[in-house]
């Protein structure tokens, strides 16, 4: 493969810093190629004082835009085309902020719905995995009912002890941790039908193995990072959003 020069991709990360490293690892295992010169020019801005998203969404803390607003000028500002944004529960911001950035967004979530299409046997209802403030902003439940896909929810109590336990945990640096509180809620959402879990916070796959629940483990970052190879290598703009 030979890059295109055209392109760079900017990464707006830092919600949280180990899952913006983890996505760009991703990124990097998704580039087909066999040296350096193979790989995608990439900006990173890894930004861990972004207001928490999920405190933005419930009432209870400062709103994220400016600082997601700033971090996609810095990006722009160093080269980069294109976007990308690491963390589901910021896309609730992403109408915001897209007619500002002058640069496309790729959508990490609309990325997320058209790939549960591909999965075969064909996903009817799908599991998530996510942020109190991803589940109350609609996120997935706007886009996966686009494509006739049936969304299973945790219990308040799953939520609150076992799903946001766990995003704490990884945050924390205790993947281990995390590994028993969210397979248990992932588990729950296969036992009311889920067909595939989708892993819908960036740090969810950290303490998360894809072997632990018996059901596939949608991660986002991979199908974003996949989403952005395919734009570079064929020039599609599917997903974007601004």
């Amino acid at each position: 493969m030979t890059t295109p020069t055209a392109e760079i991709i900017g990464i707006l990360g830092g919600m949280g810093p180990a899952a913006t490293a983890d996505f760009y690892a991703k990124l990097v295992s998704m580039t087909p190629g066999s040296s350096d010169q193979d790989h995608l020019r990439t900006v990173i801005w890894s930004d861990p004082t972004i207001p928490d998203r999920t405190d933005a969404l419930l009432g209870g803390g400062p709103d994220p835009t400016p600082w997601l607003l700033d971090g996609s000028r810095v990006l722009r500002e160093a080269g980069a085309t294109v976007i990308a944004i690491p963390c589901n529960t910021a896309h609730a911001f992403v109408p915001r902020i897209a007619d500002h950035v002058g640069l496309p967004i790729v959508h990490m979530i609309g990325e997320v719905a058209r790939h549960l299409t591909t999965v075969s046997p064909r996903i009817h209802t799908a599991g998530l995995l996510a942020t109190t403030g991803t589940l109350s902003a609609g996120l997935y439940q706007e886009w996966l009912d686009r494509f006739g896909i049936r969304l299973v929810l945790p219990d308040a109590d799953s939520q609150d002890h076992e799903v946001m336990a766990g995003i704490r945990a990884v945050k924390a640096g205790d993947r281990d941790g995390a590994a028993a509180t969210l397979e248990r809620a992932a588990r729950r959402l296969i036992a009311q039908g889920a067909q595939a879990v989708i892993a819908g916070c960036t740090e969810i796959p950290l303490g998360l193995p894809a072997d632990a629940v018996d059901a596939p483990l949608i991660d986002p970052a991979l199908v974003l990072a996949q989403a952005l190879v395919r734009r570079v290598r064929s020039g599609t703009t599917a997903g974007e959003a601004g």
